[in-house]
C-alpha cells in the first residue's frame, strides 16, 4: 500500500488539506453565499465534435476533462468579472471525478454584499422561459 503526499492531486491528504484551507474563509468571510455543482455533460458540442464516429465521450477522458476545464474557467470568469450575483468577495472550487468517468467541480463563492433569503428569486429565477419571448431558451430548459 502507498500513502500519497498531500501535494499529490486528488489523494485523500490533498483532499483534507484543501478543505482545511476552505475552512479558513468561514472566519474571515462567512458562510459562503453560493454553493454550484458544475458536472461534465458528455453531450456538450465540444466534445463531439472532437471524437471519432466510433468513439463515445467514455472513451476519450482527456478530451472530456480539457473541455470541462475550459467550461469551468468561462463558468468562474462570467460569474467572478462580470458580476452575474454581485460583486463577487471570493471564491474557490475543487474538482473530483464521478464514477461515471467524468468531472465535476464545487464551487463556493462569497459575495461582497450577503445574500439574504428575499433576494435569492431575484439572482436565480427558477421557471421556464415564455416560449413567445424566447424560444431558444424555452426549448434548452424544456429539454432538461
Amino acid at each position: 500500500m502507498a500513502i500519497l503526499p498531500s501535494p499529490f492531486t486528488g489523494s485523500s491528504r490533498h483532499v483534507h488539506e484543501y478543505a482545511q484551507d476552505a475552512m479558513t474563509y468561514v472566519p474571515a468571510y462567512g458562510r459562503p453565499d453560493f454553493f454550484i455543482t458544475f458536472t461534465c455533460n458528455p453531450a456538450w458540442d465540444e466534445i463531439k465534435e472532437l471524437l471519432l464516429t466510433v468513439q463515445s465521450p467514455s472513451d476519450r477522458h482527456d478530451i472530456s476533462a480539457r473541455v470541462f476545464k475550459q467550461n469551468l474557467k468561462s463558468l468562474i470568469d462570467f460569474d467572478v468579472k462580470h458580476h452575474v450575483f454581485g460583486e463577487t468577495r471570493c471564491w474557490m472550487y475543487y474538482i473530483e471525478w464521478q464514477k461515471r468517468g467524468f468531472p465535476l467541480a464545487h464551487i463556493l463563492i462569497w459575495m461582497m454584499e450577503k445574500i439574504t433569503p428575499n433576494r435569492i428569486d431575484e439572482i436565480i429565477p427558477a421557471e421556464i422561459p415564455d416560449i413567445e419571448i424566447d424560444k431558444d431558451l424555452h426549448d434548452i430548459v424544456s429539454k432538461m
